[in-house]
């Protein structure tokens, strides 16, 4: 089963070099934190601020490939947590079909914000985060 989780902020540091998104569930207050890096950081940031990019950035070539293409980004899955590492899943509908391709999280998530799409989170995820 998986929970609906929204993006709640994002952590950017200038002194630091990893960055962090927090991610809360829609209907519950079930949180937490992952990893990530400063482009996905900052690509996540410019969306929540609607910071204009002259020309596509990586983000919007991934979506806009995907709908060149016949396809619709539904979601993104946020899919295991295994050894302190993230999976997650884009899921695209494309001719009837739900096809899900691997992503690092933090991509997946600055794919969700520039597509406006749900971000969802595997209910297992959220138990071993409770239990770490």
């Amino acid at each position: 089963m998986s929970v609906l989780m929204s993006l709640r902020r994002i952590i950017i540091s200038e002194i630091h070099e990893q960055q962090f998104v927090e991610l809360k569930e829609v209907e519950g207050g079930r949180k937490f934190t992952i990893v990530i890096g400063i482009f996905e950081a900052t690509s996540i940031d410019r969306r929540v601020k609607k910071i204009p990019s002259p020309r596509p950035l990586t983000h919007d070539l991934l979506v806009n490939v995907i709908e060149q293409m016949g396809g619709e980004l539904r979601d993104i899955l946020i899919s295991e947590l295994r050894e302190h590492t993230y999976y997650a899943r884009l899921r695209v509908a494309v001719g009837g079909e739900i096809l899900e391709i691997d992503s690092r999280p933090s991509d997946a998530i600055a794919i969700a914000v520039t597509a406006d799409v749900p971000i969802y989170v595997n209910e297992e995820v959220l138990d071993e985060v409770a239990n770490e």
